[in-house]
């Protein structure tokens, strides 16, 4: 009974015919890929791309020296030199990361206790050479400020999980 059901089945052709119904169903549902370079897909706020040095409402940045990033990194791709400023309060003079080292483990970002640094949504970012992904100081709070209003709105959606 076995051989005669197999045989009737390749006969009449049924894994074609249900390939083919299959085919037909999807043609006429909404596409399911997008168009890459001209459609980007939604990102989760939790999302860690390119790293942001964030700047207080009044412009001061907000790093306080504290290296409690650089310590935490497992990857040592942070570098952080400080020096104390005419009012007692300690302010970075060099702060700088390796992003060829970089893991991308959002561990310095859990660290930061006044949310300085923070990985944001830029995930495009792309060099010719090796110089251009050490990231100093100057590079992270331009960052900062280009992506303030997105990071501000990543950390308040996050804020009830953390």
């Amino acid at each position: 009974m076995a051989t005669m059901d197999r045989t009737a089945r390749s006969f009449l052709l049924s894994e074609l015919v249900s390939g083919m119904w299959l085919t037909f169903r999807y043609m006429f549902k909404p596409k399911a890929t997008l168009n890459y370079p001209f459609e980007k897909g939604p990102l989760s706020p939790r999302f860690r791309g390119e790293h942001a040095l964030r700047r207080y409402p009044n412009g001061e940045e907000r790093c306080i020296a504290c290296k409690l990033c650089e310590a935490i990194c497992p990857a040592l791709a942070i570098t952080i030199e400080a020096e104390p400023r005419d009012d007692g309060s300690r302010r970075t003079t060099r702060y700088d990361i390796d992003m060829t080292k970089c893991i991308y483990c959002g561990f310095c970002q859990e660290a930061c206790p006044v949310d300085a640094i923070v990985e944001g949504p830029g995930f495009e970012f792309s060099a010719e050479t090796r110089q251009e992904l050490f990231y100093n100081k100057e590079k992270l709070l331009r960052n900062g400020d280009i992506w303030e209003a997105q990071i501000a709105a990543n950390i308040a959606a996050d804020a009830p999980y953390r």
